[in-house]
């Protein structure tokens, strides 16, 4: 297993994470997968030998039975994994039960912690941005978090450039702890993350986790041209449609995808996730799996490298016009170069 520098921290991260949204499986997450103790404490076993140390989770996933079903897992072996683990979204009813707020936020920690079975969480992330909680309460309390122990660094999570680069600047003012990583949608089948969140953790030591690097699965050939969706596929949610570029692209890219399975010998997830793992700022990848071939199978994208001819037609296939000001920036690459491009 490859290790990675996580941003501008002294943590070093495994370029494979195993993302436990499958972990317990509640009514609301069941299409992610319904993985219990024994299952997960064999999927944390081949984690383990593979070096694939770091395990995230949620608060909300499972109502927070996933992070009870890992902290099972991972019992009488804290000392060899990462934990990571998200607040803000509603964990609690009443007018407070979510948000970033000193409040919220440090009953969520606590309440990870116990059902975690933890005395600390190696990597604690803000799982959206909460507009209403003033940037500065919710790095201060943040920073108590670390000075207790409780926490060893923060990130955030699905932050617009502004809400990023606002919460650093707070940092910077006033000597807070700064967000070492950034966890975000990236994919073959969604490019957005390229065209204002790489420059800036580029620009300010900030690295990225991505999530959903298959794209719900539409990058592991369920979805082609002419082929529905398996009736069972997180694909045919349609809280989820939106999450990916427009149909004809990612046709497009499957068949790219396709071409170089034949030359390699890898299959369309492995091919992704290799292609993550050569974009600039790509600390850590977060992949899940339902059962024991699924994860080997992603352990494979790491060992190998595709060609520079191969990710050039990945990226050719996979391009989508920007917005806007994205596209007129192009114009000026002498002076404004986009790290991918």
């Amino acid at each position: 297993m490859e290790y990675r520098q996580l941003g501008g921290s002294g943590l070093k991260v495994p370029v494979l994470s195993f993302g436990t949204a499958t972990f317990a499986g509640g009514e609301h997450d069941r299409a992610w997968g319904n993985t219990q103790v024994e299952e997960a404490s064999r999927l944390v076993d081949i984690a383990l030998e593979a070096g694939a140390n770091l395990f995230d989770t949620a608060d909300v996933y499972s109502r927070g039975r996933s992070e009870e079903v890992l902290g099972q897992a991972i019992k009488n072996r804290r000392d060899e994994v990462l934990i990571s683990t998200k607040a803000t979204f509603r964990s609690e009813a009443g007018p407070n039960g979510l948000g970033s707020s000193r409040y919220h936020l440090l009953r969520a920690c606590e309440a990870s912690l116990r059902r975690l079975g933890t005395d600390y969480i190696d990597l604690y992330t803000l799982h959206g941005f909460d507009a209403l909680t003033p940037v500065e309460e919710t790095l201060r309390t943040l920073e108590d978090l670390v000075r207790s122990g409780k926490v060893r660094y923060i990130g955030c999570s699905n932050f617009s450039g502004w809400h990023l680069m606002k919460s650093l600047a707070v940092s910077e003012k006033y000597g807070l702890p700064r967000y070492v990583a950034h966890q975000a949608y990236y994919s073959l089948a969604g490019r957005d993350y390229e065209w204002e969140l790489m420059p800036l953790a580029i620009d300010q030591k900030v690295g990225t986790f991505v999530w959903s690097p298959l794209a719900q699965g539409r990058l592991t050939g369920k979805v082609r041209r002419n082929q529905p969706a398996p009736a069972d596929s997180r694909v045919r949610n349609p809280s989820e449609t939106n999450q990916s570029g427009d149909s004809e692209t990612l046709y497009r890219t499957v068949e790219a995808m396709d071409e170089i399975a034949a030359e390699t010998g890898k299959t369309l997830s492995q091919i992704a996730l290799n292609w993550l793992l050569q974009r600039p700022t790509v600390a850590s990848i977060i992949f899940g799996a339902r059962n024991e071939e699924q994860f080997r199978e992603n352990l494979g994208a790491v060992g190998w490298n595709l060609t520079a001819e191969q990710i050039a037609k990945l990226d050719a296939a996979s391009a989508t016009t920007p917005s806007y000001p994205y596209w007129h920036q192009l114009n000026f690459k002498e002076r404004n170069p986009f790290p991918t491009l």
